[in-house]
């Protein structure tokens, strides 16, 4: 899916947090992190390219903004770290103690599309 290059800048330079992993000048990694330092954070991107699939590239993404979040926190503050799986990569967040949904505590995960036609 592609974006105008308007609208993915302001997904880089609105956020929080974007980590980005190279290999060279390729990117081949990122993850992008969405919070207003209220208690509810979203963690709406974190990619790895498949040929880099499998070498803690991605574990190494989730701890940092695990612990960036942890790190920006006021003491006594708790945050919900949210996020959307793509589908079959679920037990990789599991192993950070995400859980999925629907639970005990929360209904599925709900989203759509908008546009506007030009």
């Amino acid at each position: 899916m592609e974006f105008p290059l308007e609208e993915a800048a302001a997904c880089v330079n609105n956020a929080y947090l974007m980590l980005c992993v190279r290999d060279e000048d390729k990117v081949i990694a990122a993850a992008r992190l969405l919070w207003d330092g209220g208690y509810v954070a979203f963690l709406s991107d974190l990619m790895v390219d498949p040929a880099y699939q499998g070498q803690g590239i991605g574990r190494k993404l989730m701890e940092n903004v695990i612990q960036r979040i942890k790190a920006d926190m006021k003491p006594g503050y708790k945050v919900k770290l949210t996020l959307n799986s793509s589908k079959g990569k679920e037990a990789f967040y599991e192993k950070f103690g995400f859980r999925e949904r629907p639970n005990e505590d929360a209904g599925a995960a709900m989203d759509q599309w908008l546009n506007v036609e030009i």
